[in-house]
């Protein structure tokens, strides 16, 4: 594990777009799975580690990058309940936006290693819970964060995607992992 670097983009977008195209099959349509481009993700990446709250890690298997994870500070509307309320906790709230292992790499530890490096990055910025958005039917990521401990908070969302409606639950919990 460890932070992705700017040469890390490239890996981090075809990541991004075979994960998605496999996982994500039976979740979102096909002309927007068909439609992906990795250069244009690799932009948004090189973006989002110049500049963002997010800080990107990356997991590795011998010279092969095999996941990553993008996390930080949660902004508040992430943390909102449903009336907009703000939780007393939204200042010290991490937030994980994005975590994917390339599926021939998976069930080889690379996702919780890469949620527990990120949770205690979190912690020592001073967060002391987390929360992450996953698409309802994603039953694997749900259950993955489920036994770190995190729990269904009860919010959904629905995103558009591409006239799709695709429902997103919250699960929020400690950053003390009890990965099993």
């Amino acid at each position: 594990m460890r932070t992705a670097e700017p040469g890390d983009t490239h890996d981090i977008a075809r990541i991004q777009v075979e994960t998605w195209q496999t996982a994500y099959a039976d979740l979102l349509p096909r002309e927007v799975l068909d439609s992906l481009d990795a250069e244009e993700i690799a932009r948004i990446w090189e973006l989002t580690m110049a500049g963002g709250d997010a800080t990107v890690y990356v997991a590795t298997e011998g010279p092969f990058t095999v996941g990553f994870c993008a996390a930080g500070p949660a902004p508040e509307e992430e943390v909102a309940d449903v009336d907009g309320t703000v939780p007393d906790d939204a200042a010290t709230t991490g937030m994980v936006g994005t975590l994917l292992v390339e599926p021939r790499w998976g069930r080889r530890g690379h996702g919780g290693r890469l949620l527990a490096t990120a949770a205690q990055a979190m912690r020592e910025a001073g967060s002391t819970r987390g929360v992450v958005w996953v698409p309802e039917n994603d039953d694997v990521s749900i259950a993955f964060y489920e036994r770190a401990g995190w729990e269904r908070d009860g919010m959904v969302r629905t995103l558009d995607a591409d006239g799709q409606a695709l429902r997103e639950i919250r699960l929020t919990g400690d950053l003390d992992f009890r990965l099993t």
